[in-house]
């Protein structure tokens, strides 16, 4: 069968089109296969939300059709041409799409499986759709900006600096969004609300921008390619490395701060806040050089991150140990442990990578595992980011990224954990011959679906899993401790193992218990979890409204933050303009809460 991928393309977005022209929804859904899905960012409705099979895609277009109505719909003349490609082991035609509503202008993509009795038509496995602009708001990008007086030249008055430097002091105004963080989840949404003309705020406890990074262990780096890592509006220069080091990094962070303009307290900190439902605003103390002060912003995005408050294990017999104890957050280096004992508790990546430190600086390590771990190289790591490899532009590439529904994310996840352990079968052999305990996620799903669920719970091996094999790094099972003791830890068989230095590299809390630690027991309870899939098969309460009025979150990987930092910038927009009501409707049953409808103009 000859497989033209512009032709199918069109004949399918034709048919497309005809349908909902016809307002025909039974005809656009059994444009779908059986097993089709339509995710849907902010495209059709204020949401982040995926339907699946043809009755779920009807009954999801006749809902969002009742509040918007939809212009054109063709395939995309700027973007790359359809063509054939393999995605989760199906062979597909790849295409992207540009549509227009009556509330703004968006992009999508769409992947077709060929009939092979009907060579000349396809089915749609997949569809994106998502909002790329509201109409007359575009972001305002260098000769599009209007005249500012920052930067007109007034001999012998205030210069651009003056301006900028009275601005982000705030003594005549209030933000209408404060950012809580400064990492790239802070920085993406900044960005993003600053191109969109919205008055935003970000503070951050650290001294400087980017000590979120600077200030972790000393050979960090990340342990993705650079080339899906770039920041709003202002990529990596090329001659960035393939895996950019924490310090880089981190000055990078500083240098977008300027050069990006974001107003950017440091040296401050959330002290709580409340929100009044009335008023529809909130007002936060935040603790910052000069005391207190008060805020008093419409919206507050925590973007403090995936790893926000360090979680502390209750150990028995911790009290006793007259050693040190430090979390792998506020580890930095091993050099002062050269020849001394070191102990580190966890076996994700931070973990391995500690104990990777204090061995090369001299110190004599073990490491405690508390629960099976997914391991795998980095090198095969990088197949999970290939579609940054394809030559696209990056703007192609992060709607291809996103273009993957949760069912086919599953899917996909599976036959890349298989092709990961067939790989490096010698390794995890090797690692369970030692008596390292693996696991390869839930379903077989792998390291990504652990981080998309839990955060954590995998290592991409740099070369400890290598020490470990050697006996290098010695391995403990947590189940064979009895307890700490003043000079280490009592195992079960009545041995003492001496330790100096405990480093705890066992996770984060969830960022539910960092609003409740700030904002109170009240606010927490009505946002509700935050992180891992919920009933829409998206990530709960990320990047979208969530119950809490005036709340919103963005975390992440840097590619994460980059792409949804967009849409979370809409929806606030949106909220602005008064095209959507942040205020959703709650049921005391605890149910999801319900969405209201955009209106077609500013209220």
């Amino acid at each position: 069968m000859v497989v033209r991928p512009n032709t199918l393309a069109e004949t399918w977005v034709g048919g497309f089109w005809k349908a909902i022209q016809a307002n025909a929804l039974g005809g656009v859904a059994s444009l779908f296969l059986e097993d089709g899905s339509w995710r849907d960012i902010c495209g059709f409705e204020w949401d982040i939300d995926t339907a699946v099979g043809p009755d779920e895609i009807e009954a999801a277009f006749n809902d969002k059709l009742a509040g918007i109505s939809i212009r054109t719909f063709r395939l995309s003349e700027a973007r790359t041409a359809p063509r054939l490609v393999r995605r989760a082991g199906r062979d597909v035609v790849e295409a992207f799409v540009d549509f227009e509503t009556s509330v703004g202008r968006g992009s999508g993509v769409v992947r077709l499986v060929p009939d092979p009795a009907r060579p000349s038509e396809a089915k749609a496995w997949i569809l994106l759709t998502a909002l790329d602009e509201i109409h007359d708001h575009p972001e305002v990008m260098g000769s599009q900006a209007p005249d500012d007086e920052a930067f007109k030249r007034e001999f012998g008055g205030k210069n651009w600096l003056d301006i900028r430097t009275e601005r982000s002091r705030y003594l005549d105004r209030h933000p209408r969004v404060l950012v809580i963080g400064a990492g790239q989840a802070g920085l993406t949404i900044g960005a993003r609300l600053g191109a969109l003309g919205i008055d935003t705020l970000i503070i951050d406890r650290n001294d400087e921008v980017g000590d979120n990074w600077r200030n972790r262990y000393h050979a960090l780096a990340l342990h993705n390619e650079v080339y899906g890592n770039h920041l709003p509006y202002m990529p990596f220069p090329a001659t960035f490395p393939r895996f950019v080091p924490k310090d880089k990094l981190a000055s990078w962070f500083r240098s977008y701060a300027d050069v990006m303009d974001l107003n950017v307290w440091t040296k401050t900190s959330l002290v709580d806040g409340s929100y009044d439902d009335r008023a529809r605003q909130w007002t936060i103390r935040v603790s910052g050089p000069d005391g207190i002060r008060i805020v008093r912003p419409a919206h507050v995005v925590f973007a403090t991150g995936v790893s926000a408050i360090p979680i502390q294990p209750s150990l028995p017999g911790l009290e006793d140990f007259a050693g040190e104890v430090v979390h792998s957050g506020a580890y930095g280096s091993g050099h002062r442990w050269a020849g001394r004992n070191a102990v580190v508790l966890g076996t994700g990546n931070s973990g391995h990578d500690v104990a990777q430190d204090l061995h090369a600086s001299g110190a004599k390590v073990s490491m405690i595992q508390r629960s099976p771990t997914t391991v795998l190289s980095l090198k095969e790591a990088q197949k999970l980011y290939s579609l940054y490899n394809e030559g696209l532009p990056l703007d192609d590439a992060d709607l291809l990224s996103i273009a993957v529904p949760h069912p086919v994310l599953i899917r996909s996840y599976q036959q890349l954990t298989t092709s990961i352990r067939a790989a490096d079968k010698e390794l995890l052999g090797a690692l369970e011959a030692r008596g390292f305990r693996l696991d390869f996620g839930d379903d077989g799903t792998g390291f990504q679906m652990k981080y998309l669920t839990r955060g954590g719970g995998y290592y991409f091996n740099v070369g400890c899993s290598d020490l470990i094999v050697s006996g290098e790094v010695d391995l403990l099972q947590y189940s064979d401790i009895e307890r700490f003791v003043p000079d280490g830890i009592r195992m079960k068989d009545g041995g003492i193992r001496p330790v100096d230095l405990l480093v705890t590299a066992t996770g984060f809390k969830n960022q539910q218990d960092v609003v409740r630690e700030f904002l109170g027991d009240e606010i927490a309870d009505r946002t509700g979890p935050v992180w891992g899939f919920g009933e829409e098969r998206e990530l709960r309460n990320m990047w979208k409204r969530t119950p809490q009025p005036g709340l919103w979150f963005n975390a992440g990987s840097l590619a994460q933050c980059r792409i949804f930092s967009k849409y979370l910038a809409l929806q606030i927009l949106a909220c602005e303009l008064g095209l959507i009501d942040e205020v959703q409707e709650q049921s005391r049953s605890g149910s999801s809460p319900t969405r209201t409808r955009p209106t077609l103009e500013p209220a």
